[in-house]
This record gives structure tokens, sequence and C-alpha cells, in this order.
């Protein structure tokens, strides 16, 4: 979704946000000669705004690999002829050229500056913008500054993503942000690659720029403390990483296949197929349809603002797996949103919803939950730092990303009684329950969660 553009006489800055990954990626624009920062898969956005404003992408910069969505800048290198830049402590396997400590990169009038600014990851640069006269007028800091937050410094540390320690990077973010960072002009531009609920940070706030002035005077993580402050802080209460993080890292160095060629790649079956059985299969019809009849053994997962999110939290990147939507517009839509993270090459199938759908869920009885929750085996899957209050007295806690795993350590002498904070997640938790333990009634409280003390 584009955002409104910042432009002065000799440049034109072009947001584009992905609000489902929380993704913010960049056009930048000095007469017809156009570069883009941290693309997103579908390089479709970039190539209308080219065409809109009669404009030659020659350069696509990637701050950094991500991990937690997959670039279009192999493909749009590929399609435009444009350079790919990132450091050189990538290890890129696709054609690019270093960016890095004094790089620079003329386009048009301006010049486009490369500073390493590691710390969220190893290989992290940031992009300053320097304007005819030299003087710095904006930076595009990838996942190393966010508005009023820091990039997390934990997602390296799997030896296929580096076996980077966190409290090493956590060190290295302290003194990128000090020594570059906060150095450049109060009224410099902050552009980040994250908004508000990205799970490359802690980001709360709903800005998506702002200046380094600002930042400086509101930024926690830009406060006046020691190296080790700074570490102790950064490293408190990062939320969970995803199970697809890690793959998305290695698919970002070595660069994706074409967009629209993958997603029409992905095998459509007619609606009467039978899947294959061992094989996940993933509905992504509402909870209510869900629990009205679905095919045995499915995991509901609906298809929702955050899906490519959850689907990546719940299914491994080298599992296989079946999309089941309600119409073909909606089984499009997902099979996209599993391509920007890379699992598109994971779809086994995708298929309607057949006429004949044999398995149930039961309804919750609020009232019962209400009055006797001892009745139930309550399991709460909302994360750890929302569940500090339980809503309930002894209530088991199991993040959703971590239940496939520990679904035996749910007792069955009582029925099971499924949560989250609002009932998206509850919907795929009591499903992955129900199919791991079908001899105990699962009930899903949806979204009457927020008829419960201490709901938010």
């Amino acid at each position: 979704m584009p955002l409104p553009s910042s432009s002065t006489p000799a440049v034109q800055i072009q947001q584009f946000y992905d609000k489902g990954l929380a993704h913010a990626s960049y056009a930048v624009r000095a007469g017809r000669q156009m570069a883009v920062i941290d693309p997103g898969r579908d390089p479709q956005p970039y190539y209308d705004f080219a065409d809109e404003h009669d404009a030659e992408i020659v350069a696509v910069i990637e701050t950094h690999p991500h991990a937690d969505f997959v670039s279009s800048h192999l493909e749009i290198a590929r399609e435009t002829d444009a350079t790919i830049y990132c450091s050189k402590l990538v290890g890129a396997s696709y054609p690019h050229k270093s960016f890095d400590d004094g790089d620079r990169l003329k386009l048009g009038t301006v010049e486009l500056h490369a500073i390493n600014t590691p710390g969220h990851s190893p290989d992290s640069i940031s992009v300053l913008l320097l304007d005819e006269a030299a003087q710095t007028r904006a930076v595009f800091t990838g996942d190393t500054l966010f508005v009023g937050d820091v990039g997390r410094p934990d997602l390296r540390e799997d030896q296929a993503a580096g076996g980077h320690a966190r409290e090493a990077l956590a060190a290295q973010l302290y003194q990128s942000t000090r020594q570059k960072l906060m150095a450049l002009p109060g009224t410099t531009k902050v552009y980040p690659a994250h908004g508000p609920g990205s799970l490359c940070g802690k980001t709360t706030s709903p800005d998506l720029d702002s200046t380094i002035a600002k930042e400086l005077a509101t930024n926690y993580a830009l406060q006046p403390m020691s190296e080790q402050e700074f570490i102790k802080v950064l490293l408190e209460d990062q939320p969970f990483m995803p199970k697809y993080f890690g793959h998305d890292v290695q698919l970002n160095k070595r660069g994706a296949p074409n967009f629209e060629d993958s997603v029409r790649s992905v095998p459509r079956l007619s609606s009467g197929t039978v899947p294959e059985p061992g094989v996940l299969l993933i509905d992504t019809r509402p909870a209510a349809k869900f629990r009205a009849g679905h095919l045995p053994g499915a995991i509901n997962l609906m298809d929702g603002g955050k899906f490519e999110t959850w689907l990546g939290s719940v299914v491994g990147p080298n599992e296989k797996f079946y999309l089941l939507a309600d119409t073909q517009i909606q089984l499009d839509a997902v099979i996209r949103k599993a391509a920007k993270i890379g699992y598109e090459g994971n779809i086994k199938g995708a298929l309607l919803a057949p006429t004949t759908l044999p398995a149930t869920s039961p309804d919750a009885d609020v009232a019962e939950a209400h009055e006797h929750p001892e009745h139930f085996t309550v399991v709460d899957i909302r994360n750890r730092t929302e569940a500090e209050k339980p809503l309930f007295k002894d209530a088991l806690l199991i993040p959703l990303p971590e239940l496939r795993e520990r679904v035996g350590e749910i007792p069955t002498d009582k029925p099971v009684l499924v949560h989250c904070a609002g009932g998206y997640r509850s919907a795929a938790g009591a499903s992955i329950i129900q199919n791991a333990l079908p001899e105990v009634p699962v009930y899903d409280l949806s979204e009457a969660v927020s008829e419960f003390p201490g709901s938010s």
C-alpha cells in the first residue's frame, strides 16, 4: 500500500507499507532515475510507481537479508537491469555491488551513501540521502532504528543464520546508534523498514517515519545509558521468533524466484480432491464455518491481517501443506500471502472447500467457563509477555508457535478450553489440540474471551 510521499524539488521519497508484515519499503526518485530500498516480494508496486513517473529503476538496495519477508531484489534487477547494492558482509550469492562505509551512489542530482550499522544483524547498513548541497536529508535505517525502538539482536543465533550471539550484536547496535545514527543532524528524516506489530523489534509507535531529533527525545533505546544497560534493556521482553525467520534469511541471501511465476506454479486442486494423509491441511475459513464442518485433521488458521506471520509460526519452513478456502479469490489471496514469506513452494495443493465436511467442533459453553473454570483444563496460547497476567487461575501457558510441539503436555482428564487475546489464535490452537487429543472435548473460547476480567 503506497503512502504519501515526501519530496523536495530534486527528490521524491515514496513509502510502500505492507500492514500484514508491518513492512515499509521505499522508492527514491531523482529526475528519471529511481532506487528501491528493501522491496517486498511483489515487485509490481515499484514498477507501477516508476511507470507513473516515467522513471528507470537503476538500483535496488538491501539494508540486510531480511528474516520476516522475502525480498524481490533479484527479480527487480533481472527485469530492469538495475544493480543490487548490499554490504559485502552479507555474502550474497546473487550479482551485486558492495555498499559499505564510504560507498556512494549517484541518483540524478542527489547521492545515496552507505553506512555500516550492525546490531540487528552483523551485515546491516543504513542509507543516507544527501541533497545537491551535500546536506543529509534522510536516512533509511532498515531494521537498525525504528520509530520508538531499535531492531532486535537475537535473530541470527541459529547456525543457519550465522551463529551470532545476541549479546555481541546488541553491543554492536549500541555502537551503531551512538556513533553513526545519533550523530546525524536532528532534522534528518528517519525511514525504517518496519512499523508497529513487526516481530523484528518491540515496536509500538504507530508512526511510520520520524526525525533523528524526535528519536533522540523519545526513543527509549537512544537515551543515555551504558553499553551493558543497553544490552539488558534491549534483550528484555523481545517477542517470539516465528519458525520461518532463519529460512527467509537464507533465501534472501540467494535471491528468490519470480513472484508471479511462483504463485502460478502452486497446484490448484479440484474441491473433491482427498488430501494426502499425514500432510498438514490449513483451512483458512472463518472459525464459525470451520466449527460447523471441516475436513478431518485440518488446522483452522483463518485468513486475516497477520495470516502470513502465523502461517510461518505454526508451520515449519520444510513442511508441506494444503491450503483450503471458500472462494477462488480467497484462495489466491492466501497463496500470495504464503509467497510473501517464501512458503509457496511448500504448498502441496490449494483447493476450495468441498461440499461434504464431515468433522465438526463443539461450541464453548461460555457461561460454564465463567462459573466453573475448574471444570476445564484451560490452555492459554498467548505469547509470554501477554500472559504475565493470567485470565484464568492455573491456566497452562503454551504459546501458539510452540503448541504443535508441546501438545502432549496437556492433561486429558478434563475438557480443554483454549483462549488467546481476541479469538484469532484460539481457533488455530483448538484445532491443533483437537487433532492431537481426539478423545478429549476441546472448546475454543474465541471472541468471548473479551467478556472475562483482565482481557484486553
